[in-house]
């Protein structure tokens, strides 16, 4: 693709970074930006950096936030003797669109994955299972996507559990096996969390 600007050809090389942003839907884009008027463009940059330099991670459940307690884990009227375990802020985004669960989360930052380089040490599984051991949590609810990578980490943190005589449970199965949990319809997700089953039934099936 020839550039008659390399002002262009650089705005168009880092747009197309972007998740399932090819290098033509990246000019179409910026071509859209420069005929926007500045103070929008503006706003939008703005935007962009206020998010980099200043979001957080929830100090409790590791939700993106713009404070030290997520407005979830803040809450008073929020269960937090009850905890869901998911891999990412699209799931518990997911979860609360169904309206059907009011504890607190644990958003682990991923799933176990050997071949993508990724171990339990760079998931937040210690401070969960840390959490569980110092008496304040009742329930665990497995939210992972139900892949091979989301079953290998509900298995690890279940056998990490072992012994503290917690309460663990998984999403019903109106998932469908392979499914990414973002892309599931809010009635099916609901009624997931609400019908939910012991962990350990799940190991049976």
């Amino acid at each position: 693709m020839d550039f008659s600007s390399k002002l262009l050809e650089r705005a168009v090389d880092e747009m197309s970074q972007l998740p399932g942003i090819g290098k033509r839907t990246a000019l179409r884009l910026v071509l859209h930006l420069l005929k926007q008027p500045e103070e929008q463009t503006s706003r939008l940059s703005k935007s962009l950096l206020d998010l980099r330099e200043n979001i957080k991670l929830c100090s409790n459940c590791f939700n993106i936030s713009d404070t030290e307690l997520c407005e979830i884990c803040a809450n008073p009227n929020r269960v937090s003797e009850i905890v869901c375990v998911v891999e990412d802020i699209r799931d518990v985004m997911a979860i609360e669109n169904t309206g059907q669960y009011r504890g607190h989360y644990h958003v682990l930052g991923g799933k176990i994955s050997p071949m993508d380089g990724v171990g339990p040490s760079q998931l937040t599984i210690k401070a969960l299972t840390e959490k569980v051991r110092e008496g304040k949590i009742e329930e665990i609810i497995f939210a992972l996507s139900s892949t091979l990578e989301g079953d290998t980490t509900n298995f690890y943190i279940f056998k990490q559990l072992e012994g503290t005589g917690i309460k663990t449970s998984t999403i019903a199965r109106g998932i469908s096996v392979g499914d990414e949990l973002e892309y599931a319809d809010e009635v099916t997700l609901g009624r997931s969390i609400t019908n939910r089953i012991p962990f350990e039934n799940s190991l049976k099936s």
